[in-house]
């Protein structure tokens, strides 16, 4: 039997850094079992070079990331989605657009690292402990072979909301 291939699109204001962050964690660790996608509702239109020296020390390919709104997947023809998650409180509070599909939503509170202020190696520091929080979730979402089962998923997405 083909197992599903789910599609998750995560959230935030800017789409510069959490966002980012949680669409290469959970390319990289769902295998081929997940499509993630990023976006915000206000996006900077560039993904902030702390994100990128980040992304690029862990190995990740950043060659086809962007900053992008999230008025991309509402369009006619964009991909249903199978789960919507927002990492930031302000993009939680907003009026979404309406998705195609029928998507699992969930939250998860991240504090946004493009707003945190110190020298240079604790903004460092604060980055790759929010990449650390959004990895340690999305393995959480992910774990288990019963993955292509969407109340599995479901249940795990509303888990690792804490």
């Amino acid at each position: 039997m083909e197992r599903k291939i789910h599609r998750v699109l995560f959230l935030c204001t800017g789409n510069s850094a959490r966002s980012i962050m949680a669409e290469c964690a959970l390319i990289r660790w769902g295998r081929g079992r997940f499509l993630a996608f990023s976006a915000g509702s206000h996006p900077k239109g560039a993904i902030h070079p702390m994100t990128l020296e980040l992304l690029r020390g862990l190995e990740y390919d950043t060659s086809g990331l962007r900053s992008k709104s999230w008025d991309e997947f509402s369009l006619p023809g964009s991909p249903e989605l199978d789960f919507i998650i927002t990492v930031c409180d302000n993009a939680a509070g907003e009026v979404c657009p309406i998705w195609p599909g029928r998507p699992t939503t969930a939250h998860w509170s991240i504090a946004d690292p493009a707003a945190f202020s110190g020298s240079e190696e604790a903004i460092r520091e604060f980055f790759f402990q929010t990449y650390r929080d959004l990895e340690s979730r999305i393995r959480r979402f992910i774990e288990s072979d019963a993955t292509s089962d969407r109340m599995v998923l479901e249940t795990r997405v509303k888990a690792s909301q804490k």
